[in-house]
């Protein structure tokens, strides 16, 4: 169902996600095992005098940029899951299924676990470079194989196996590698938008931003493609390089977020579903925005469950990603079976 009867739910839609991405984002400044009262939150954002320089030092070098991340990070993932399922045509496609977290990973467990890092201190910022190179380098991969190939289920099988591949790389390292090291390896692993800079925050947020701004374009492609490759190609649209673009933007986005944050689960997979289901619409007009937005709403909610759950101690953003979101989605199927 298109979208002109729907224009009612998804302003409203809008309205609501946009007041929870605000309240999530202060409530994420202020938060922590350093309480900061919300008063003292706008004044800091503001650059108004404060009383306690301790306030000003936590959010603007550890809970702004960490915050900024996550709503663009969330954004970047439920994205690149969306235009993967319209791509496919499959509903249980996510971001990482063309082999993007498993590349990220290898490149990231080279560094970590073999003799490169021996006597070395590892720079956060080395590691996010070592994993968006491996995203990229696999990324390449797979636009190789979609510039050859017609069916898409081929393309889809490539880029598990070549995830496989990677993941069996990585656990041949660990197997190998020291106890030390395989443990600052796992927590990497589970994901964590914690002790983002703000140089990280300028890169994902430079990147990200012209990304997702090439996805919105895309939105009558998009829609065209929905009806058939047939439909879209007598629409104007180049089938082959409409291809290419929707796998260079959806590695590219996952890419970029594991190679910062690590890779985060179910955000990719299952908000896409969340807004879909939602609105009662596959128009991509609306339905893209709306993605986005709820991504960033999602991501900044687990965010903040993963600090304050069992404080002062941090859970794995993945693991509150799919403790929430699994039942949400299942839930949501069921109640609309035939939404999908």
């Amino acid at each position: 169902m298109f979208f002109k009867e729907k224009t009612g739910r998804y302003y409203i839609f809008i309205i609501i996600f946009a007041f929870l991405v605000g309240a999530l984002f202060l409530l994420n400044l202020s938060l922590g095992s350093v309480p900061v009262p919300l008063k003292e939150v706008y004044r800091v954002v503001l650059h108004q005098p404060v009383d306690n320089t301790t306030f000003q030092a936590v959010i603007w070098k550890i809970r702004l940029p960490r915050s900024l991340a996550t709503l663009f990070g969330g954004a970047a993932l439920a994205t690149g899951g969306l235009l993967l399922q319209i791509f496919f045509r499959n509903p249980i496609v996510g971001p990482y299924v063309l082999g993007i977290s498993s590349g990220a990973t290898l490149l990231v467990a080279l560094v970590m676990l073999t003799s490169l890092s021996v006597g070395l201190t590892i720079h956060p910022f080395a590691l996010s470079m070592a994993a968006f190179l491996g995203a990229l380098l696999v990324m390449i991969l797979v636009l190789a194989v979609a510039n050859r190939v017609r069916n898409v289920v081929t393309l889809l099988v490539v880029g598990l196996m070549m995830g496989y591949l990677c993941s069996a790389v990585s656990s041949i390292l660990i197997a190998l590698a020291e106890k030390e090291k395989v443990h600052g390896f796992v927590l990497w692993t589970l994901g964590s938008f914690s002790g983002f800079t703000w140089d990280e925050l300028v890169v994902l947020m430079g990147l990200s931003g012209p990304l997702l701004l090439c996805s919105l374009l895309l939105c009558k492609p998009l829609n065209a493609f929905l009806l058939g490759e047939d439909y879209a190609r007598s629409m104007g649209v180049n089938i082959r390089c409409f291809r290419v673009a929707i796998v260079m933007l959806a590695s590219a986005l996952a890419g970029l977020v594991t190679a910062f944050a690590g890779p985060v689960a179910f955000i990719g997979l299952a908000v896409p579903h969340m807004a879909r289901l939602s609105l009662g619409t596959s128009d991509n007009r609306a339905l893209l925005p709306a993605t986005i937005l709820l991504g960033a709403t999602v991501a900044s909610l687990c965010d903040l469950v993963a600090r304050m759950a069992l404080s002062p101690v941090e859970l794995p953003i993945s693991a509150i990603t799919s403790f929430f979101g699994a039942p949400i989605v299942i839930g949501l199927l069921l109640k609309r079976r035939t939404a999908l």
